[in-house]
């Protein structure tokens, strides 16, 4: 939870004092789980799981555009946001499932690709010849293939 909440501040998606929560941190888990099922079914060019893309849709439809109607036994009818952390949780994922569908459908779309270093589990956009996420998965790339011309044995 500690790790989610500072990533969901550092892209501004949480305020800093939000205290994510386990169960939180477990959804947005699980969204970039589908999220990464859906993008690498467009790499493949294969049809996406319906599991991935209902939860595409649900985290699209979470965030109410006014407060709900609830009903209280005692007090009757009353209008209320859900729990402020539970509206946190819910915008971000709105947010990151409607950045993942606009990537989807949008005209970057033919670009994007796996990172070209195993066991990096990462999607970019190519740029020219890029093959890699980061410096860091290049780095392992080349090292690995340089490893490997050094141990093979000679054919000689």
């Amino acid at each position: 939870p500690d790790a989610t909440n500072q990533w969901l501040v550092d892209h501004d998606l949480a305020p800093a004092d939000t205290g994510m929560q386990e169960m939180c941190a477990a959804q947005l888990r699980s969204l970039r789980e589908q999220i990464r099922a859906l993008l690498a079914s467009r790499v493949a060019a294969l049809p996406a799981l319906p599991a991935a893309l209902a939860a595409i849709n649900d985290a699209l439809t979470r965030v109410p555009t006014a407060a709900l109607l609830h009903w209280d036994e005692k007090n009757g009818p009353y209008r209320a946001a859900p729990h402020p952390t539970t509206q946190i949780v819910d915008h971000a994922l709105a947010t990151l499932a409607a950045d993942a569908a606009d990537l989807l459908t949008g005209p970057d779309a033919e670009r994007l690709t796996a990172c070209g270093s195993t066991p990096c589990n990462r999607y970019l956009l190519r740029a020219g010849r890029r093959h890699w996420c980061s410096t860091r998965c290049g780095d392992r790339a080349r090292a690995a293939r340089a490893y490997a011309r050094r141990t093979q044995p000679d054919t000689d």
